[in-house]
This record gives structure tokens, C-alpha cells and sequence, in this order.
């Protein structure tokens, strides 16, 4: 499996463990709350569905309302396709949540899992948090010694372009020392100091690069059903 799909699945299984959800409000809910999916294809979206029925973790139901079965002969559309998340779909993604390793650093990843941070508990998000502070120091530190030893063959327009990716990186660092800050206080983002997952829908990302809902103007696409 790419990484590109297990971010997609882990998603997938993230969103529908908060309700279950037809396939198009799955596209629309990866495409507008989880940022970071703004260009996968569509096309995608229904094998990993499939993938994840044949594993056990989802069940296929058809559409809640009577409404939909009884117009669906009367259009010539078979009714809407339910996705619900089963017991052994749940545990595997409580599984995926508390994983902290270095996949867990990368870009589009992080995204991925700080979207889900409401549903994580408090150890694993400071290891998440320090791991991806960690990679991007790292990156800070390779950046600024290849400016270094370039800056005297770069013209003004490529040397403002690498100021501005080393700024960029700087914000979210200080962005995730905050959010350590508040996490070793015992302050979730929203709700009391507890030990449990903050209560705060952290889908919509935050500030650093993430995610925010709007981010994507693209109109929604027609109604379908999944097959």
C-alpha cells in the first residue's frame, strides 16, 4: 500500500467513525474539512471503499430513508450505498490513531492525523507534536546550509522564494511550540484539563499550513451512487 492510500483509509476510517456516510458525503467531507485531500482523485475514493469492506472494517448498508428506496425504481438509480464502520474497523483505527511513528512526521500525514486529534489521546498527540517539531528542525537546518553555501548563484527572484519556504517552516515550528506548551499545561484546545481527547472538531485544522474548511472553492460535484 502507497502512503498516499493509508493516509486516504486512515481518513476514511476516521470521518465514518464519527457517523456513517453515503459515499458522496465522504468525498465532500475529505474535500472540504481534510485539506490535504483538496486534489486526490475521486477516482480513488470507491476502490479503497471496497478495500475496506473486503478487510472487515466497513459494512455496505442501502440508503437510510424509505423515501430513497421507493423512488429508486421510479428513477432507474439504485438506491444510495451507507457506509458504516464495523467493530473490527473502529478497533483498527484506534490502532492507526496511536501510532507515532516517523510516517506520523511527514507532511500530508500530519495533516491526516492532527485532523483527528479530538479522537486522540493526550501521549500520543505530544509524541506526534514532538516528532513533527523534530522533522522540521531537521529541515530548518538543511535549508538554511544549503542557502548558505548557494545564496552567491541564485538571483534575487529563487533566493526570495527560499526565504520564504524557511519562513514558512519557521511559523509552523513556533505554531507546534505552542501547541506542546499547551498540551504539557494539560490545556486541550477547547474544553477542561483532562486526560482525555480535547473535544474540539479538529477536521478543520489550524494554523501552520493545515487545513482549513473553505480553503477549496471547487463546487460540489453531482450526486452518485457507489457501486
Amino acid at each position: 500500500m502507497s502512503r498516499r492510500s493509508g493516509i486516504l483509509e486512515f481518513a476514511v476510517l476516521g470521518l465514518l467513525r464519527e457517523s456513517p456516510m453515503h459515499g458522496y458525503e465522504l468525498r465532500k467531507r475529505l474535500n472540504t474539512s481534510l485539506g490535504v485531500f483538496r486534489a486526490f482523485s475521486y477516482g480513488t475514493l470507491y476502490p479503497c471503499l471496497k478495500t475496506l469492506v473486503a478487510n472487515g472494517w466497513l459494512i455496505e448498508e442501502p440508503g437510510s430513508t424509505p423515501e430513497e428506496a421507493l423512488a429508486a425504481p421510479l428513477t432507474g438509480r439504485r438506491a444510495k450505498i451507507v457506509y458504516r464502520l464495523t467493530a473490527e474497523g473502529k478497533e483498527h483505527f484506534e490502532q492507526l490513531l496511536s501510532q507515532t511513528g516517523p510516517d506520523a512526521y511527514e507532511d500530508e500525514t500530519f495533516a491526516a492525523r492532527f485532523a483527528f486529534f479530538g479522537q486522540t489521546s493526550r501521549d500520543v498527540r505530544m509524541r506526534v507534536l514532538e516528532g513533527r517539531r523534530s522533522r522540521l528542525e531537521e529541515r530548518l537546518e538543511k535549508m538554511s546550509a544549503s542557502l548558505a553555501r548557494t545564496r552567491e548563484r541564485l538571483d534575487d527572484y529563487t533566493l526570495e522564494l527560499q526565504r520564504h519556504g524557511m519562513e514558512s517552516v519557521e511559523r509552523e515550528v513556533r505554531w507546534l511550540n505552542e501547541l506542546i506548551e499547551s498540551e504539557r499545561a494539560g490545556r486541550d484546545l477547547k474544553g477542561p484539563a483532562t486526560g482525555e481527547p480535547a473535544s474540539r472538531d479538529t477536521t478543520s485544522g489550524a494554523s501552520g499550513g493545515l487545513p482549513r474548511p473553505g480553503d477549496d472553492p471547487r463546487p460540489d460535484t453531482p450526486d452518485d451512487t457507489a457501486t
